[in-house]
């Protein structure tokens, strides 16, 4: 019986195509092999049979890092067209198109990823035992074609004109503050009371820094703030706001507890900044089932919180 490496000699193995975009997500064959469940051995074995046959060499190879090289590019953009064709044929030939199965790569932001995507997911699993859902959270912008993802959640309104966009719930970024600093630096009675406030700065994905964006009194404001605190993680600069260090702009799903809990306190309700939460993918969902019923059940659910 033929070894399994040497049946389609010179020809890609699917799993090499695999473990190859895996190394590209993670630039490192240790993170690729942590991924994967595998051994780095295992990785640079298969890195290797992939290299030999196709005859070429994918990696420029250093003790810091790893670089694509210009075959490795290529290879890249076919490895992620001929992996979707396998799995367009086996979803053609079974009942894929009616039933979930297989793997569902998601991404999305940290904050609404562990408050909202994360347990979304596990009642998803749930209800589709035969869906495998890999879940990845991001403080940056992503390309959901290159780095190999079926699905984003987004929040926000930079979204990519070349994919397809579904709202599942309107959501806006408001202004407030705790109790203690109000009570302290005073209440901003208009926007540009703002200027003479402790503003808590996010430098988040792609939105500038230090710069806060409003819909108000009928038309679309830009301010510059300032203060002695920023970051760029959301948990982190609403935990500065409830110890009283400044004024923060969040999200309404991610304070609304808050508020209501007395711990926060709206601040000019009448400037808000528009981040509707959305499904963005590059797929039509009547072609997969199982994102169809992932962005459903995501859309139903979302709903709700």
């Amino acid at each position: 019986m033929k070894d399994e490496n040497t049946i389609c000699r010179g020809l890609p193995h699917p799993k090499d195509l695999n473990v190859f975009l895996a190394v590209i997500r993670k630039l490192s064959f240790a993170a690729a092999a942590e991924e994967l469940g595998q051994s780095p051995a295992y990785i640079s074995k298969r890195i290797g049979i992939l290299e030999t046959n196709l005859n070429t060499r994918l990696f420029h190879r250093s003790t810091r890092k790893i670089v694509l090289t210009d075959d490795g590019e290529r290879t890249q953009r076919w490895a992620i067209r001929i992996l979707a064709d396998i799995d367009d044929m086996v979803d053609d030939l079974t009942e894929a198109q009616h039933i979930p199965r297989g793997l569902l790569h998601i991404c999305t932001t940290f904050g609404f990823g562990r408050k909202f995507v994360a347990p979304a997911i596990a009642k998803l699993s749930e209800q589709f035992p035969e869906l495998e859902v890999r879940l990845e959270v991001f403080d940056r912008a992503v390309d959901i074609i290159q780095e190999g993802f079926d699905l984003e959640i987004r929040v926000g309104e930079d979204l990519p004109q070349q994919h397809i966009c579904k709202m599942l719930k309107e959501n806006n970024r408001i202004l407030c503050a705790s109790p203690e600093y109000l009570s302290r630096c005073g209440t901003p009675k208009k926007i540009d009371d703002l200027s003479n406030h402790d503003c808590l700065v996010l430098k988040e994905r792609n939105s500038p820094f230090g710069i806060w964006h409003f819909n108000g009194d009928g038309k679309n404001i830009s301010l510059p703030i300032s203060g002695h605190l920023s970051s760029n993680h959301g948990e982190i600069v609403l935990q500065w706001a409830l110890e009283g260090r400044g004024i923060v702009m969040r999200s309404l799903w991610d304070v609304k507890h808050l508020l209501a809990d007395g711990k926060m306190v709206q601040i000019l309700p009448n400037y808000t900044q528009k981040a509707n939460i959305w499904a963005v993918y590059p797929t039509r969902l009547s072609h997969s089932a199982k994102l169809r019923e992932c962005v459903k059940f995501l859309d139903n659910y979302i709903k709700e919180v």
